[in-house]
């Protein structure tokens, strides 16, 4: 009774160890699917916000709001490019290990874009300016070098695999296309029954209407003279000896 008291107790503990895993991670995920939403509207609304400045806000203001709008679409395009071929191409860990550093450069620079907006000296932001266009211009050239070199690579694998389809498809399409007319066999005479086969065991043949009358008795095409007619006005033949 006590053995069955502990099992009944280890399997209820186990069932709650295993609700409180799931729970946690159910509660995990949802947390992550829920930061995930925010920041994707958080960024949204940053890249809408920082369109309607480059338009509305001449100047080095409207510049700021160009670089730092480029530097995040380059960015966010290589960042999704690398991670989307990661999980098909292993190779690519490496690039994107080269993405998360240049990554840091890149939340360094839109950070510092990101305070000179409320700069109020403009003068010392339009001095700033060169120097920041060519840190922008550096790390955008750099992620999308890795961007287009991952879509290249990947293309370069399609274009292989396909080459290799088409080339098995225009094989088994000529091997569809080859067909061959095989020569029917030959119909074969039937077999003579057991009890009118020959002697040697050959095969005997039907008889035709022509085997049939050479084998009638022959008979004479001309029929033998008879006794011909005597006429009155044909002499009587003379006799051989005379008195």
């Amino acid at each position: 009774m006590e053995a069955v008291i502990t099992v009944v107790a280890l399997l209820f503990l186990l069932f709650v160890v295993l609700g409180a895993y799931a729970t946690v991670k159910v509660v995990g995920a949802a947390k992550r699917g829920v930061d995930r939403t925010i920041s994707q509207a958080r960024r949204t609304v940053e890249d809408t916000t920082l369109r309607a400045k480059t338009l509305a806000q001449p100047g080095p203001l409207g510049e700021l709001a160009q670089l730092r709008l480029k530097l995040r679409t380059s960015m966010r395009a290589t960042q999704d490019a690398l991670h989307a071929g990661v999980a098909e191409d292993q190779s690519l860990k490496e690039s994107l290990g080269l993405f998360e550093r240049l990554s840091v450069h890149g939340h360094e620079l839109d950070d510092e874009l990101k305070r000179l907006e409320t700069e109020p000296d403009r003068g010392a932001l339009a001095s700033r300016l060169p120097g920041l266009r060519e840190r922008t211009e550096r790390i955008t050239q750099s992620a999308d070098s890795l961007r287009w070199a991952a879509r290249d690579r990947a293309r370069r694998f399609a274009d292989d695999d396909l080459d290799a389809l088409s080339a098995q498809i225009d094989v088994e399409a000529g091997a569809l296309r080859h067909w061959t007319t095989e020569p029917k066999p030959a119909a074969s005479w039937p077999e003579a029954p057991a009890s009118e086969a020959s002697a040697s065991d050959g095969q005997t043949w039907p008889e035709s209407p022509a085997s049939q009358v050479a084998e009638e008795p022959t008979r004479s095409a001309i029929t033998p003279p008879g006794r011909r007619p005597t006429y009155p006005w044909q002499k009587k033949p003379r006799p051989e000896s005379t008195t």
